[in-house]
């Protein structure tokens, strides 16, 4: 191609095609910063939510300009401003690519002032999925003898900096903070990995499932988040039983399907991981096939079989800096504490899920006024 006589919107238009690529790649960041208010009419006091983490709280949408408007944690903040009957600010300081030792180093610890604002109520973060795709990647790509150290690796990471940043935002967030919570990971591509793997195992000399080989990774991983969560004082959003089985009960246990995969305060990691590999194993499906009744279905993961879907606009957020803005919330009340899509997108029904163990009141201390 000739660049000399491309014009200047076309040599900037090649240039974002080329960036695009790069954001795209595996070890790729883009820094993804948004904020946005829920303004609730008749409200005199606002409060703040932070979330901290990669693509998935971003609101990746695909693009290196824009992101989903309500990705989970604006989507929490409705929530929190019908529970709390005051105006949310949605502080999201993403970025997409990074690996858990990237989010905490550059966005937890480096933008803590954030968190530390006097009208700080939720602190949230997500980490480690950058760290498990790069692992399966890795994995994917090998041939020969199957070397097991990259997802390894990627659990040990995964483990060291999600408990450094629990420990961090415990020590510097404000003190007025009530509501901490960790998303831990849902399992993008579940039905893409039931196929067999191009490097052998050294022992058998055959060649190995990585489904199989992954799940117990996974759950290994989402046990440590909610198991650390439970001992530091955080919430825990288990995204991968809201994600990955139905909210029906098709195994004719007596329990909901999403309800019985979920982690449970104490349990061993032993025990949860037995639970989600073999137990109840059947009940996983992909999130691309969510099912919210035997006869209803629906999409939780975009085209690129890794991001949530999300409902409505998107913002300006990427490779020219982030943007801040304000709207009416989408919906005044929630029947039984859920919206009525809150089961319909994947961002949907992680904001909620974040929301939903928030206390009754912000608790007041210090509160920015309209």
């Amino acid at each position: 191609m000739n660049t000399q006589a491309l014009t200047p919107l076309q040599k900037l238009l090649s240039t974002l095609f080329l960036l695009s690529l790069g954001a795209q790649a595996g070890a790729s960041t883009l820094n993804q910063n948004v904020s946005w208010t829920i303004d609730r009419a008749n409200t005199t006091s606002k409060y703040r939510i932070v979330a901290y983490g990669d693509s998935i709280y971003a609101g990746y949408n695909g693009s290196i300009t824009s992101a989903a408007k309500y990705a989970a944690p604006t989507i929490s903040a409705e929530y929190l401003s019908a529970l709390w009957n005051a105006d949310i600010e949605s502080v999201r300081r993403a970025k997409s690519g990074a690996v858990a030792k990237d989010v905490y180093e550059n966005k937890i610890v480096s933008e803590r002032s954030y968190m530390q604002a006097s009208s700080t109520r939720a602190v949230t973060f997500e980490m480690c999925g950058n760290d498990g795709l790069q692992a399966r990647s890795a994995f994917k790509g090998q041939s020969g003898t199957c070397d097991y150290s990259v997802l390894t690796n990627a659990e040990n990471n995964c483990r060291t900096y999600v408990n450094a940043a629990m420990d961090y935002i415990n020590a510097n967030a404000y003190s007025g903070v009530k509501l901490k919570v960790i998303s831990n990971l849902y399992y993008p591509g579940y039905a893409a990995d039931n196929v067999q793997s191009s490097c052998r195992d050294a022992a058998t000399g055959a060649t190995v499932n990585m489904q199989e080989k992954f799940l117990p990774v996974m759950a290994r991983m989402n046990h440590m988040m909610c198991d650390s969560a439970r001992q530091k004082g955080f919430q825990c959003t288990d995204s991968f039983a809201q994600y990955m089985a139905a909210d029906y009960d098709s195994n004719g246990d007596g329990v909901i399907d999403s309800e019985a995969i979920r982690y449970i305060p104490g349990e061993s990691q032993a025990a949860y991981v037995t639970r989600i590999t073999s137990t109840l194993r059947s009940t996983l499906r992909d999130a691309n096939t969510h099912f919210t009744s035997a006869g209803s279905s629906y999409d939780y993961i975009q085209s690129d079989d890794v991001h949530p879907t999300y409902n409505g606009g998107t913002v300006s957020a990427g490779l020219f800096g982030g943007s801040s803005g304000t709207g009416a919330p989408r919906y005044t009340s929630f029947n039984n504490g859920k919206n009525p899509i809150w089961n319909q997108y994947g961002h949907e029904r992680m904001g909620w899920s974040v929301s939903s163990n928030s206390p009754a009141t912000p608790l007041k201390a210090t509160a920015l006024k309209k």
